[in-house]
């Protein structure tokens, strides 16, 4: 596990086994807010011993971005803290949720350790804060990568803990394209300094327009791509065609896993719009 100091009193934890997936901590006097967790038992211990430990804070909440297991997987090993996410990331953790956690639990002996922990606490439309020690944190629905995708901007900061609203390429195979556009766009008018994204480097002061911009014209270019191979009548393979650098964005980031997840995207899209232009329900 990476760590980094990103303010006086926000620590990003990066995973070395999984996808450079990232957690977060905030420490304040009152305790501490752990924004995520690592996938992996060690990894999410490493945090919670650091916090506890070296910080000597108790960890208050732990916030559930969205349900995803890369995410939540390591919310139990902070069984003091009280759970807090979307009302529909508690709906898909106990539908789902359960049944991945399961199914992985009989092919990894390594994830044997890990309990599904719901959240104590939810809410649905609008916004929630959390004031511990002087520190306020805003959390809001975020959807696109996930139905239940949320936010959390540190205040006192400017430092927004993005989850994957912000990663390497949008991927919104578990969510929707226009949810994702909504999402990104609506970010534009909070007073960001950095942010922290669910995968990948943090995103430095004076880069957070810039990449902004960039991941809404990557959407926006992948689907126009598409929506030119529907248009000629092309098969759901001619997807392939589509190179993720003509539309913006690198081949290499999280080690190539992009690519991947560019081409999920664009045959999730595709077949999207192949309902849309048959007029068919989505």
């Amino acid at each position: 596990m990476l760590r980094e100091l990103v303010a006086n009193n926000i620590f990003v934890f990066s995973s070395e086994y999984y996808a450079q997936v990232t957690a977060s901590a905030v420490i304040t006097s009152a305790g501490a807010v752990v924004f995520d967790t690592l996938p992996f038992p060690l990894e999410s211990r490493q945090v919670a011993q650091f916090v506890e430990e070296r910080q000597a804070v108790p960890v208050k909440y732990v916030i559930n971005s969205h349900y995803h297991a890369d995410h939540t997987y390591g919310t139990c090993f902070f069984p003091k803290a009280l759970v807090v996410g979307h009302r529909l990331c508690r709906e898909h953790l106990d539908g789902p949720g359960r049944d991945g956690l399961e199914n992985v639990k009989r092919s990894s002996r390594e994830l044997s350790s890990i309990d599904l922990i719901l959240p104590d606490i939810v809410f649905d439309e609008g916004e929630i804060s959390i004031l511990l020690g002087g520190v306020s944190l805003r959390l809001w629905h975020t959807p696109g990568h996930s139905p239940d995708s949320i936010v959390c901007l540190v205040e006192n900061e400017g430092i927004l803990l993005a989850a994957d609203t912000m990663m390497p390429v949008p991927f919104f195979a578990d969510g929707s394209w226009q949810d994702f556009i909504n999402s990104l766009e609506a970010l534009r008018d909070v007073p960001i300094e950095s942010i922290v994204q669910g995968h990948g480097e943090v995103i430095l002061r004076g880069e957070v327009p810039v990449r902004i911009d960039n991941d809404l014209a990557y959407l926006y270019a992948l689907r126009e791509k598409v929506e030119a191979l529907v248009d000629r009548n092309l098969g759901p393979e001619s997807v392939d065609t589509i190179d993720i650098e003509d539309c913006g964005k690198s081949r290499i980031a999280l080690n190539g896993l992009v690519q991947q997840l560019h081409r999920t995207n664009a045959e999730v899209l595709y077949w999207e719009v192949r309902r849309e232009r048959e007029g068919e329900p989505g």
